[in-house]
């Protein structure tokens, strides 16, 4: 009765179909078919797949499609003889980098010289100048070392005790030359300085420069073998009483051997016993108010100044 009027039977027990179960299936499906299929990545690749086709288009033999720009010297990097010392040097050698250099040098040097004045001789000494004084007597050693180092900027100047074969106060300006003379060449004779050796010498002698009035005086002498120099200078003249002198005279003997060349007894020895707190070495401060080796320093420098005058032009 029922399939006469055109509707299905459906059996009993099965449920009617839903919809929404058919569609889910039916993305289910289209998804599996998707996943099938190949997808082309485009521009992405495989790191890996990249690192072979790069190392197989750098081998040899093969052409190379990628180039990299040619390494080219650092313009700023010198590449000349010397390098970096080289650059230094000629910094060094800049006029202006001396000159600043220089008064920084004495700037310092006047500091450490003011605190400390005896620093001087340490400071200045060195150099091409080597000067050697007959005499380890720190008053003339002292006075030659200042002023030739005032002159030359700076020098070596050391001293050596030497004798001369004249009486102890020579008297007369040939005896004084003669006993400054000697003292050169007796270092010279024992071997103690060398036969080139440039060398400095002071002796005292007294000189009747007006009647009745006597003066002390000192002869400084340089010699330089080397250069064929050969120089004298006098220091001031110091007035010494004539009562000092004549007594020195009664206390030489008139055979004395070397009473050509002066005395036996210096006018140093007869103020020492005369006059209280007066060293025989250095009288004249009590007499003029300057001492003895203010005395050598001026004429040693006068000495300095002709001497370097006479040496020959450095070459550099």
């Amino acid at each position: 009765m029922m399939e006469e009027s055109g509707i299905e039977a459906t059996p009993p027990g099965t449920p009617p179909p839903s919809t929404s179960t058919a569609r889910d299936a039916a993305a289910v499906a289209a998804a599996a078919a998707a996943a099938a299929t190949p997808v082309s990545l485009g521009t992405l690749a495989d790191p890996m797949t990249q690192q072979a086709n790069l190392s197989s288009a750098l081998a040899p033999g093969t052409d190379s499609t990628i180039t990299f720009p040619e390494e080219h010297d650092d313009p700023r990097v010198s590449t000349a003889t010397g390098g970096l010392w080289g650059f230094i040097k000629g910094v060094a050698e800049n006029p202006m980098v001396k000159s600043v250099l220089d008064k920084t040098k004495h700037s310092v040097e006047t500091m450490i010289t003011t605190l400390d004045p005896g620093m001087v001789p340490y400071i200045k000494t060195g150099g091409e100048l080597d000067i050697v004084v007959t005499s380890n007597k720190e008053v003339k050693v002292a006075a030659i070392r200042d002023a030739f180092q005032e002159v030359f900027g700076m020098a070596v100047v050391t001293g050596e005790a030497a004798e001369s074969n004249i009486a102890p106060q020579p008297v007369g300006y040939a005896a004084g030359l003669k006993g400054a003379q000697e003292r050169i060449d007796s270092l010279r004779r024992t071997g103690v300085i060398h036969e080139k050796q440039p060398a400095v010498s002071a002796e005292s002698f007294i000189e009747e420069l007006l009647p009745d009035k006597w003066f002390d005086i000192g002869c400084l002498i340089i010699e330089d073998p080397i250069h064929g120099i050969h120089l004298e200078a006098f220091t001031q003249a110091t007035p010494v009483p004539l009562q000092y002198v004549q007594q020195a005279k009664s206390l030489t003997p008139e055979d004395y051997s070397l009473r050509w060349s002066g005395l036996l007894v210096t006018v140093g020895e007869v103020l020492e016993k005369n006059i209280q707190n007066v060293n025989r070495t250095d009288w004249h401060m009590v007499f003029t108010g300057m001492s003895r080796r203010q005395m050598i320093y001026g004429a040693a420098k006068a000495l300095a100044g002709m001497y370097k005058q006479q040496l020959p032009p450095r070459t550099v």
